[in-house]
């Protein structure tokens, strides 16, 4: 495959108007600093599970080769096939969270992973793909229900409420979080009247509440959180050890590979905790730079999803939006745990933490903000020439212009 080729499918053309430099650039930059960092924060971890220091990296690398593939092929995918398949896709999703359950492997006391081979896929979070592809289809198919009628706003509730409910049985609260925040965030931006937004928040927030309280982990991850110091090696330990990272950061940090907590001190320091290790070895500037191009990626999203919505793209702008408020959620969450901000919880930051499933999902979801983009812009380049030829056209057929062009 020649590189011609290979620009055709990514559709990079020369002239720069038909896809999003910026988010391209974001989007290298992000996965190539998320790579030297699984690589710097896994080596003790792989070396004392694999006897194998690089072990990890090399399981990333293969990751990151399988994204690009299918970022190249959800670039090269019709939007049109996501209208058409988005039902489709909702009861596949729901047919992976129900075959979790049965076929899964159990890792640290959850069912989250289903074995494909040499690798585990994480049911939850190609499910919620699937999810915000349906509800931004149900938004332009009911868009009148939901802003005028109470049925049409329950609808795309109840069926989160299922995929939730299977979600919380692997248990996994934190996807579910992510995925209620992004469908409110939908609806209110369609239209849904003010009076149901603020019952949703408040039902989502009094159930999140009574989840934490009634299961005892959950709890003890919240007083962890609420005073670590109080027991530093115990509910607070991994807190503790974050906060530590952070405090020896800097502003320049200690030096990529200098980190002291990744040294069997910080659980799950290559994924969960990954932006710790970037404050203790990068400093401030690391944390700085990270947050700005994850900031970039959202407002790319968000503006992507915005120029859809006004050439009357109506699917395609609520994925993309939805997309960028998924982004934006989930790297909130990430990062204001390790911070001590939140209470912990098991989300991944975007393009920069360790894990197959995230890498590969959040891959196509960047296609798919691309495929977006450039259908839009040629659809606005076309009706722009459309409507400059019918001028000219008109112009041509005046002779009162031509006679005072004459």
């Amino acid at each position: 495959m020649n590189w011609d080729r290979i620009k055709d499918l990514l559709h990079l053309k020369p002239s720069g108007q038909l896809y999003d430099v910026p988010l391209l650039y974001t989007l290298l930059c992000l996965v190539g600093i998320g790579f030297v960092m699984v690589t710097s924060a896994s080596m003790p971890e792989a070396e004392r599970l694999f006897d194998n220091p690089y072990h990890i990296m090399v399981r990333q690398a293969v990751f990151m080769v399988m994204a690009l593939f299918l970022f190249t092929l959800a670039t090269s995918l019709k939007m049109q096939w996501w209208k058409v398949a988005n039902t489709y896709l909702l009861f596949m999703g729901l047919g992976l969270l129900i075959a979790v359950l049965v076929l899964g492997n159990e890792i640290n006391g959850s069912k989250r992973w289903i074995p494909f081979g040499p690798i585990n896929i994480q049911a939850s979070e190609v499910a919620k793909l699937f999810f915000f592809s349906y509800l931004a289809g149900y938004l332009v198919r009911k868009r009148d229900e939901v802003q005028e009628n109470f049925k049409g706003f329950v609808k795309p509730i109840s069926v989160f409420v299922l995929y939730a409910g299977l979600i919380l049985l692997q248990p996994d609260l934190g996807t579910v979080v992510v995925m209620f925040v992004t469908t409110v965030g939908l609806l209110f931006l369609a239209g849904a009247k003010l009076w149901q937004f603020f019952a949703l928040m408040l039902s989502g927030i009094g159930l999140v509440i009574a989840l934490i309280v009634f299961e005892p982990y959950r709890w003890a991850r919240v007083v962890g959180f609420l005073e670590p110091w109080d027991d530093p090696f115990g509910k607070g330990y991994q807190l503790v050890q974050s906060l530590m990272a952070y405090g020896q950061g800097g502003w320049f940090g200690q030096g990529l590979g200098n980190s002291v907590q990744k040294l069997q001190y910080m659980p799950h320091a290559h994924n969960d905790f990954i932006f710790a290790v970037v404050a203790e070895e990068l400093g401030f500037v690391g944390v700085f730079t990270v947050l700005v191009l994850l900031g970039t990626l959202v407002f790319r999203a968000l503006l992507i999803g915005q120029r859809a919505l006004k050439a009357n793209k109506e699917y395609e702008g609520y994925l993309a939006l939805g997309i960028g408020i998924w982004f934006a959620f989930q790297s909130m969450v990430n990062v204001g745990a390790s911070a001590g901000i939140l209470p912990t919880k098991g989300l991944t930051l975007p393009f920069i933490s360790y894990g197959g499933s995230s890498l590969l999902v959040m891959a196509i979801a960047a296609g798919v903000l691309f495929r977006i983009d450039f259908e839009t812009k040629m659809a606005t380049k076309q009706a722009t020439s459309r409507g400059n030829a019918r001028g000219h056209r008109r112009v041509a057929a005046s002779p009162t212009v031509v006679q005072e062009a004459a």
